[in-house]
């Protein structure tokens, strides 16, 4: 990483207003050696992985992540009625007014919809309050540049660290239905599998160095490679780094090799990309619902929202795919 021209840009953007940083802590810098010189960088930086693939492939376009997106930008006095199928959203209630409504009035009015936007009986219509409560991004941003180092240090894709903290848990430590816990949702059996200790006086996914040491394992020595014997299967080319393919070892992480495997036999692919993932959000198996599916879609929204707030901090410096390449062979 070029620390120097990041440096010299922070400074640029400190003297056009741009960020909050006092000139006065970059200034020393500039004189240091080239280990101080990393070192100070790395304590004004924000490291965030950024994929543009994003953005040059369509993912941003798709109605899903935009639904998901919309919804982190409300709170739960609010509900987006939405079409299930695809999630485009078709309009705006308050949930006060929503519950006041009486379950045939409730029927009523999604009859209405559906005649109004020519939907089949079948076509189900969602009504989900915003989800600005739980997706607190700005909570999750100073564990990253330390999620993604103890990631590089496993030998694991810093991708998948800064998507998972966005999705579960984001900014807080809570129990999940199923009994996963910490800043990675770790099942117990699974946390003491990868190294923690989990037991009736001790959990170690509490601690973030150590719920992230757990995930990064988990996803290297058995998402990742799972995930490339079930592509394998279908013929799909991919690279480690493809967009798709991240998202589908985030299915693998989720819901299990067993359930994504059950739903890519439904789907029975020919390429991975938009196609097969447009496929997946419409394709249900035992264990894999509206949570699983939900998944990916969330992950695309919680990064594109990521990006958006970082660029206004103004502090950042990326990693690209190249670069993790590079770090993870060395």
């Amino acid at each position: 990483m070029n620390w120097k021209l990041i440096a010299l840009t922070i400074s640029l953007f400190a003297l056009l207003g741009g960020i909050p940083l006092p000139i006065g802590e970059l200034e020393p810098i500039a004189n240091a050696s080239p280990d101080a010189f990393e070192a100070q960088m790395k304590a004004v930086c924000i490291r965030a992985v950024q994929d543009s693939t994003i953005y040059h492939d369509g993912w941003d376009q798709l109605n899903q992540p935009t639904f998901w997106r919309t919804a982190m930008k409300y709170g739960p006095d609010t509900v987006i009625v939405n079409i299930a199928k695809n999630r485009e959203i078709i309009g705006y209630l308050s949930t006060k007014e929503w519950e006041r409504k009486t379950k045939r009035q409730k029927k009523r009015y999604e009859d209405q919809l559906r005649e109004q936007y020519g939907l089949a009986k079948r076509d189900e219509i969602y009504f989900t309050t915003g989800r600005k409560h739980f997706y607190q991004i700005e909570k999750v941003v100073p564990e990253l540049t330390h999620a993604v180092d103890i990631f590089l240090a496993e030998g694991t894709d810093p991708w998948y660290a800064q998507a998972i903290l966005l999705i579960e848990s984001p900014g807080r430590l809570q129990f999940s239905t199923s009994g996963a816990y910490g800043s990675f949702q770790l099942m117990a059996a699974v946390a003491r599998d990868m190294g923690l200790v989990v037991n009736d006086s001790i959990d170690e996914r509490k601690q973030f160095d150590k719920s992230a040491m757990g995930a990064a394992r988990l996803l290297q020595r058995i998402c990742i490679p799972k995930t490339k014997r079930l592509c394998e299967r279908y013929g799909l080319e991919y690279d480690e780094r493809d967009l798709w393919f991240r998202l589908l070892v985030m299915h693998v992480y989720h819901a299990g090799i067993g359930n994504v495997s059950r739903v890519m036999r439904k789907i029975r692919p020919r390429q991975g990309g938009i196609e097969l993932f447009e496929e997946l959000w419409q394709t249900k198996g035992r264990r894999f619902g509206n949570a699983s599916q939900n998944y990916s879609q969330i992950a695309l929204a919680s990064l594109m929202e990521l990006e958006d707030r970082l660029a206004k901090k103004g502090i950042v410096c990326p990693i690209d795919n190249a670069e993790i390449t590079l770090q993870l062979s060395m």
